[in-house]
Formats: C-alpha cells, structure tokens, sequence
C-alpha cells in the first residue's frame, strides 16, 4: 500500500461499537486519524484513545481541535492530561475543567509537571471561593499547596483533615506558619498534631509566628538548640515579647552551666 494511503478497511463506514473500539486500539497513526472521521466515534472511544501513552501528538492535536469533542469534561480532561498534548492547548484547557478533574490533573503521575503545576495554580485560585463541603475535600485529597491553603484559612471542619493529608509537607507548614494572616487555632492546631510538633524546624516556626500564645511560645523555647536560641534573642523580626522570653531562656541556660575552672 502507498505511504498516503488509506489503511485497509477505513474506506468502508465502521458502525459498530465493537468495530470502533477494537479501533481505538491499533498503533497505525492513520487508522486512528481515520478514525476520527468516523461519525459514529462517541466520547467512550475518544477517551479510550486518550487513556494511551503512546498516543500521537498528531492524534492529541486532532481531538482537540474538534469543539464538539471537547465539550464534553472527559475528552477535555484526557487531553489536558495527555503528556503529547502541546503545552499551549493543555494550559488552556486546564482553565476549563471543573474542580474534582483539576484534582485528578493534579495527582495523575504521567501528566507532565508544569501542566500539574498549573492545574495547582487554578486549583488555588478557586479556593477561597468554594463552598466547605468541596473545602473538606479537597482537604483530604489535594496536593501540598493546595491543602496548605485550605490549612491556612483554618476553618474548624478542615484544619485537622489537611494536617492529616500525606501530601503535606513540611516545607508547606512552615510556610503557613510564616504567614502574616492566620487563625490563632491553626498554629494551636499544628502545635498539638502528632506528626507536626515532633518536627524541630516546626517549633521553631511555632516559637516566630506572631500567633502563636506566649504560654505556648516559652514552652517551646525551652527545647530550641542554643545556637538558634541566640538567634531568636536578637531577631528584631520576633515581636518583643518573644525575644525577651528568649533572652531569659538564654540566660537560664547560661547560669546553669558549670563555671569555668570549676
């Protein structure tokens, strides 16, 4: 058969479900673009197709350029997900997908990363607007920086399922204790968590964070490392209270060390 020709078979119209999806499954590129032209391919067969790795970027490109098919979440979610699908028209199809496929955007290992990173972007700009019962699950399910904007925003029901998330790192509550803005049972929150509190670089935080209680701030300083004990004594970024709570931890150290020559 010439190069240009069409594949044996495709000239005859292919109605049969079975025929299409048997179809969807052959490796010739132009048995799948003549595909496409069958009338009768339905949603079904076009995600079947998206659901293979090895799927053309010219096979991508023809799905996507087709409005009626991406009408539909599922064929707009396999192509924002495909990693052959160019980056220009999986960015703008990431803005179209309804949150719980952003989600699974998200967390699909094969989606290359700056389109996850991206899917994460809009993720977090919809946050602050969804209703709780999508809060708590997204508190649940989603990815580092976006369960930290949920922890940092420290609604009672959401709090504890996002520091409970195993997506959260540490490197995400360190940066909500960072923050200027957040509820005083955040911190309260991440202070008493099993895993949280047990991690050094997390007191520390807790012991700078301008929310954290006096009460609670001297109870950590009394387990922080001398060096970052002196640190804290003269960081004019620390609010003054917590300084001098520092600078009486540091003198309490000092005056219980042996004297010298003794």
């Amino acid at each position: 058969m010439p190069p240009d020709a069409a594949p044996d078979g495709l000239e005859k119209r292919l109605t049969a479900a079975d025929d299409l999806e048997a179809l969807a499954h052959e490796k010739d590129e132009r048995v799948l673009l003549a595909l496409l032209e069958d009338p009768d391919v339905q949603q079904k067969h076009l995600e079947v197709l998206l659901s293979r790795l090895d799927l053309s970027a010219n096979v991508v490109a023809a799905i996507a350029a087709q409005p009626k098919w991406m009408a539909t979440e599922g064929v707009r979610l396999g192509v924002a997900a495909h990693p052959k699908t160019a980056k220009r028209v999986a960015l703008g199809t990431i803005k179209q997908l309804f949150l719980f496929d952003l989600l699974r955007l998200c967390m699909l290992p094969s989606v290359p990363p700056d389109i996850r990173r991206a899917a994460e972007e809009v993720l977090l700009g919809r946050v602050h607007h969804l209703p709780l019962g999508e809060k708590i699950s997204l508190a649940r399910r989603s990815p580092a920086r976006v369960v930290a904007a949920i922890l940092a925003e420290g609604h009672p029901q959401t709090t504890k399922l996002a520091l409970d998330n195993a997506s959260l790192t540490e490197s995400q509550v360190l940066r909500v204790l960072a923050a200027r803005e957040i509820p005083e049972r955040v911190v309260t929150a991440i202070s008493q968590h099993p895993k949280w509190a047990t991690l050094y670089n997390v007191r520390v935080a807790l012991v700078r964070s301008p929310h954290t209680p006096r009460s609670l701030a001297e109870s950590l300083l009394r387990e922080i490392k001398l060096s970052d004990l002196r640190d804290l004594a003269i960081d004019s970024n620390l609010v003054a209270g917590k300084r001098q709570l520092a600078s009486q931890e540091l003198n309490r150290r000092k005056s219980s060390l042996p004297a010298a020559g003794s």
